[in-house]
């Protein structure tokens, strides 16, 4: 009998000394690198206003849809950039609602950009990305977009082409994944000119 407690206190403090290292200590060390080395990346790389309030996050996209502002990818997340609700839309190849939805998609953006029936639509700005909550639209998204932008703000087309390489982000290490403009950030520095 005395085997069997001493195996189970042996166990019973095993449990307590790694709760307190896997789910205390660890944890703040975690906590305290990052926000020593990157405490933007840490705290969501919020971006604020003038006043100092939140406005977004520079890794979550959000609905914007009039004139003057560059359109994000479509969002298939809640009611739109649902953060809660983030998710893709689950259609296949074979569904006719995606079908039907990327046709709609496909005729609004050319009319909305001025575009002619037979030019092509960059594949992101019809589809919703994974997660519904993508920030970044592709260059050539981004240069369709700009006659618009342009004509709504009454600015030259070369200016905006200027802030769009300005808030271009580069593949990662260089080649992992492709440069993308990040909407929030594009229109954001379209409000300041």
């Amino acid at each position: 009998m005395k085997a069997f407690f001493t195996e189970i206190r042996g166990a019973v403090m095993a449990t307590l000394v790694l709760t307190v290292v896997c789910c205390g200590i660890y944890p703040l060390v975690v906590w305290g690198v990052a926000q020593a080395a990157f405490p933007d990346k840490a705290n969501g790389s919020l971006i604020t206003d003038a006043k100092g309030n939140v406005i977004g996050s520079k890794l979550l996209g959000q609905g914007f849809t009039a004139e003057k502002y560059f359109h994000p990818r479509p969002s298939a997340a809640g009611n739109g950039y649902d953060a809660a609700n983030s998710g893709g839309s689950n259609f296949g190849p074979t569904s006719q609602k995606l079908a039907d939805s990327l046709k709609d998609r496909v005729e609004a953006y050319r009319k909305e950009n001025g575009l002619k029936d037979t030019d092509v639509v960059p594949a992101d700005a019809v589809t919703a990305s994974a997660s519904g909550l993508d920030p970044h639209i592709s260059l050539r998204n981004a240069a369709l977009q700009i006659a618009r932008v342009a004509k709504a703000r009454n600015l030259g087309a070369n200016k905006i082409a200027e802030l769009i390489r300005a808030h271009t982000d580069r593949a990662d290490l260089g080649v992992f994944g492709e440069p993308g403009v990040n909407v929030l950030r594009l229109n954001l520095a379209l409000d300041k000119q």
